[in-house]
Order: C-alpha cells, then sequence, then structure tokens
C-alpha cells in the first residue's frame, strides 16, 4: 500500500502515481504554489515512488524498504537536493555545475537519479542557463524536481521544458486531521491553525510545533494593523520592530530556538545578518499578505471568510475607515514586491515602500 507524506493536492498526486507506477515520470517537473504548500514534500513523494524497492509499483512509496528510509532521511545517493545560499539566497552556476556532473552519472542503488531544485525562482540567470542544455537533453534515468514559488522569474526556457503543476492552499479540515495524526494538535486546533496558515500545511505544522511562532505571527499582524492609523514617520519608524519580529518568526518556522517564547524579544538583543534580513522581510511580507487579505474581506462585509479569527474586531472596525480598492490595489503591490525580492531587490527598501502604500483611514487618505 502507497505511503506518501503529501496532504490535499489530489490533482497533483494522481499525476505523481501515474508517474510512479508507469515508471515512466516526465524528465522535468515543475511545482509552482505557495511557500510551504506541499511543494518539497511533493517532490520528495516521487522520489520516493521511483527508488523505492518494493515489487509491485502500486505499493511505491512503501515507506518502510531502504531506499524510502534513505529518501525520508536525506541520504539515499540518487537523490540531490538544491536550495538558495549565501546573503543573496541564490541558486548559483557553480551548484547547477555540480549537479549536471553528478547527473551525468549512472544511479548508483535506484533505478533513476532524481534532482529537487527547492525555492528554484531563486536560480539566477546564469544557473538557469547552465541547467538548460540538461533540460533540453536530459540524461536517461534522470528526473529534474523545480519546486518555485513564482515561476514569472524563471526564463520562459526553462518553463517550456518542464511539465508543470500548480498547487493551491489545501483545506483546513484537511490540515487539521494531519496534524490530530501527527498528535501534535487537536481536530478544531489543527483546522484553526488551517486556516491561520492560508492553506499551508508547512506553517501549520510550525505554528503547532512551535508555540512561539504562533505568538510572533499574532504579534506582527496586530503591529500591522496598528500601523493603518500611523502617519508616515511613524510607519518608516517601525521598520527595524517588523524585521526583527519577521526574523523571529523565520527562526521559529525553521525550528530553531529564538528569544519569541516569552512575549517581545528583546530588541536590538543581536545583529541580525543580510541573509536573515531577507528572510525576515520574507516572513513578514507572508504575515502581511494574509492580513490585507482579512482585511479585503472585512472591507466587504465578509466574516467566516477570515484566517485569523482572534482579530476579527480589529480587522472589522478597521475595515470600515479604509477604501476597499485601497486594500486591493495594496495586495498587488504586495505579490509585485515578493517578485522584487526574488530579483534580489533590497529587502529594506521594499519594505520601506509597502509600510508607505499601506491603505489609511479614510480622513487621513
Amino acid at each position: 500500500m502507497r505511503s506518501f507524506a503529501t496532504v490535499g493536492h489530489p490533482g497533483a498526486l494522481a499525476l505523481i502515481e501515474r508517474a510512479i507506477t508507469s515508471n515512466r515520470p516526465p524528465h522535468a517537473l515543475l511545482l509552482v504554489g505557495p511557500e510551504r504548500v506541499g511543494k518539497t514534500t511533493l517532490a520528495l513523494d516521487l522520489a520516493a515512488g521511483l527508488l523505492c524497492l518494493a515489487g509491485d509499483p502500486a505499493d511505491r512509496p512503501c515507506g518502510e524498504c531502504t531506499a524510502c528510509r534513505k529518501v525520508a532521511h536525506g541520504n539515499h545517493p540518487d537523490l540531490h537536493r538544491l536550495a538558495p545560499e549565501g546573503a543573496g539566497q541564490q541558486i548559483r552556476v557553480g551548484q547547477i555545475h555540480q549537479l549536471v556532473g553528478d547527473l551525468a552519472l549512472l544511479p548508483l542503488e535506484g533505478r533513476f537519479r532524481i534532482a529537487v531544485l527547492e525555492n528554484a525562482q531563486r536560480l539566477n540567470i546564469d544557473a538557469q542557463n547552465a541547467l538548460l542544455k540538461t533540460l533540453e537533453e536530459p540524461p536517461s534515468a534522470v528526473v529534474l524536481v523545480l519546486a518555485a514559488g513564482d515561476a514569472t522569474s524563471l526564463l520562459p526556457t526553462v518553463v517550456s521544458r518542464c511539465a508543470r503543476v500548480r498547487l493551491g492552499p489545501v483545506p483546513s479540515e484537511d490540515i487539521g486531521r494531519m496534524l490530530a495524526n501527527a498528535g501534535i494538535a487537536d481536530g478544531a486546533r489543527g483546522a484553526a491553525l488551517g486556516r491561520l496558515s492560508g492553506g499551508r500545511p508547512g506553517i501549520a505544522f510550525a505554528l503547532a510545533s512551535q508555540p512561539e511562532a504562533a505568538i510572533v505571527q499574532a504579534r506582527l499582524s496586530a503591529a500591522l494593523l496598528d500601523l493603518i492609523s500611523a502617519d508616515r514617520r511613524q510607519r518608516l519608524a517601525a521598520q527595524q520592530s517588523l524585521i526583527e519580529d519577521g526574523a523571529a518568526l523565520a527562526a521559529a518556522s525553521a525550528g530553531a530556538a529564538t528569544e519569541a517564547a516569552s512575549g517581545r524579544p528583546e530588541r536590538g538583543s543581536r545583529r541580525v545578518s543580510p541573509a536573515e534580513r531577507r528572510a525576515a522581510v520574507v516572513q513578514v511580507l507572508a504575515v502581511w499578505r494574509d492580513v490585507a487579505r482579512d482585511l479585503a474581506v472585512a472591507v466587504r462585509g465578509g466574516r467566516r471568510e477570515m484566517r485569523q479569527h482572534e482579530l476579527l474586531d480589529e480587522l472589522v472596525s478597521i475595515g470600515a475607515l479604509v477604501e476597499p480598492a485601497a486594500v486591493t490595489r495594496f495586495l498587488g503591490r504586495v505579490e509585485s514586491v515578493s517578485r522584487a525580492l526574488d530579483a534580489y531587490a533590497n529587502p529594506e527598501l521594499a519594505l520601506d515602500a509597502l509600510l508607505l502604500n499601506w491603505p489609511r483611514p479614510r480622513q487621513a487618505a
């Protein structure tokens, strides 16, 4: 019997099952979807299924054989994983050259060599061009999986050579069941975390297993709502506080120890590196997108569709003060700034731009 780690995404799982059963996967697969929605998990399910030692293809991945365990532990010799590195958080041409060299060799233990490129939108142009040759003329028994939050930063020639699958948010009820099965949250709490995470299982798991992450996210959401009534000077002065909360959220979401477990971490207690600052701003934007979405729902009189129910009263009162069109425009700006960050824009300037364009009450607009 098959053992997939992926929850939700029935269409994508059906495609993966067909590839495993036929033993003829696409040579290149592009998975596109929001951060931590399950793209890497799905890619690893495909890898486990293709490398699984179960005799019947209908039982792959079995989750119990040596190959499945090695994939789960990240030490299978035929599975290669790349992720962005350095202060700019890029996948660089040297990483691709090394990968291409590895993929040119025959598999060591399995039927395939599989490469998973996480956050593939962070491939720089030189790296994408270096990857093109392999995409155009892939070696036999090689499968490339690119997991990207947004495909717009990828070259059209790269995208056109991949089979594409889009992953959307997972229903909160499915996330609730997943958390309950893992024994880290009951059904009601799990469903609430599913809503709060915006249907992204990875974020729901982080919030459930790292209570400090939920504390920081709630604090950050409230601070962003407070800035609606702030003037220009107050908004710009809030940048450092937002970045430090974003850094704490990024660390907590990654399972690292943070100062967020009890109240507000001490401001300025340590220096945040350039890589951490970029990751922090990405986290701030993710929370901001959810807050703005809930505000857009509140502006139009919605209630049940909100993700952050604990901020219901604040969202409703603020929603009565802002123009619906202003919130809609701001959501578009968040997406534009997110793409600019992927193109290596300055994170502090990007944050300033959003702070100045965050909607204001009608009388102050």
